[in-house]
């Protein structure tokens, strides 16, 4: 079902920044776009941005019901108008479990074409269809009860068993994140190509924003592997 929502809401799982610091239940941060200081798009932004959902959004559907069993696949995509400066666009699921895919108003107003619109929808599209967000979640639960149980042997007072157990969730929840970010490029890679655009010119956002590099238990993986990736996959289509 395509459907199109503006509003304002507190996230579940989001990428917000590639400085923030993630929780078990966030996804992981999207990049940032820094060609232009825009935070408002334009009426031809707004169209633009419309258009695209149109067509990735049923393709997000059909590939996500043709790959998953028992999964909610009913996309729905949403505009975050709460006042920000930074282009985010994440992935998250509701209450009932309906995959929500959100994009703020900078990210609509600064992203530069179609393509990379598209490539970012379908990269978050595929967060969902992997289940990346219950994989981190479990292995965030995994983390805390290792290190926790750990503290807890050795006797710590039971601020340090929750501060290990802490450091423990949050190690778990990075600790597969740059496979999950090429997995998400991969298939969002198949969505935008079947969508009728370009994925390879879409991953073009990565050329600016930030490189993380390839840091130790870093979230993503270097800009360079992830526009690999996608030309990889998309020469195999």
């Amino acid at each position: 079902m395509r459907k199109l929502i503006c509003a304002s809401f507190l996230v579940l799982a989001g990428c917000v920044s590639t400085t923030t610091t993630q929780t078990p239940t966030q996804q992981r941060p999207q990049a940032q776009a820094s060609q232009s200081n825009a935070t408002t798009p334009s009426s031809g932004q707004v169209s633009r941005f419309k258009t695209v959902v149109s067509r990735v959004e049923p393709v997000a559907e059909r590939m996500c019901r043709s790959r998953t069993t028992n999964l909610n696949c009913d996309f729905k995509v949403v505009v975050d108008n709460r006042p920000q400066k930074s282009p985010n666009a994440f992935q998250t699921v509701d209450k009932s479990g309906r995959p929500i895919l959100a994009f703020n108003l900078p990210m609509i107003a600064q992203v530069r074409n179609d393509d990379e619109l598209a490539f970012v929808m379908g990269h978050e599209a595929a967060h969902h269809i992997e289940r990346h967000l219950d994989q981190q979640r479990n292995n965030a639960m995994a983390g805390a009860i290792i290190l926790g149980g750990l503290a807890a042997l050795t006797g710590a007072s039971s601020g340090n068993v929750d501060a290990a157990a802490d450091l423990g969730a949050n190690v778990g929840a990075r600790s597969y994140s740059k496979n999950h970010e090429l997995e998400a490029d991969a298939l969002g890679t198949v969505i935008t190509r079947y969508a009728g655009y370009n994925p390879v010119r879409g991953a073009e956002f990565f050329t600016q924003i930030p490189d993380p590099g390839d840091r130790f238990l870093g979230t993503h993986p270097p800009n360079k592997s992830r526009i690999e990736t996608v030309r990889r996959v998309n020469a195999g289509l």
